[in-house]
């Protein structure tokens, strides 16, 4: 039983990948593999399930609109599910990342196309989202300042 198939513990390559391109420690790594693995015994996160955790955190808006965006950013090998990797490391980005790689993340997630480009289509879109995920009592706060 090689430390690959178990799904207690990352394997070792797996691990030092992780070491290497986030700012986390093993102890902290395994920590959040083992939520991650509570939460997704499969070691996939889906759209389905994103959303359902992403929209605890804005209960009184709608945040499926936005939630695609943010998935479709963390999911970097397009593929229709995060794993664990791809989520540490969006993780590690938006809470520990530089100001550069914080900016980079979200010029990609702006991107919807991937062209390198931004335009006013998508600009809209996104700004539409998180009006929508804030909900009607935050949009006239900001309306008001």
């Amino acid at each position: 039983m090689g430390a690959q198939s178990s799904k207690d513990r990352l394997s070792k390559a797996d691990v030092e990948f992780l070491m290497m391109n986030t700012r986390y420690d093993e102890n902290t790594i395994q920590e959040w593999y083992k939520g991650f693995m509570a939460d997704c015994p499969d070691g996939k996160l889906n759209t389905t399930a994103f959303m359902k955790i992403y929209s605890k955190c804005f209960p009184s808006g709608n945040a499926r609109e936005f939630c695609d965006h943010v998935f479709r950013t963390f999911d970097s090998d397009k593929n229709g599910v995060i794993d664990f990797k791809e989520f540490l490391l969006a993780i590690d980005v938006t809470s520990s990342g530089s100001p550069e790689e914080k900016l980079n993340w979200a010029f990609s997630m702006y991107d919807v196309d991937g062209n390198g480009w931004i335009d006013l289509f998508e600009m809209t879109r996104i700004v539409k989202s998180i009006y929508k995920m804030m909900g009607p009592n935050h949009r006239a706060d900001l309306l008001e300042s």
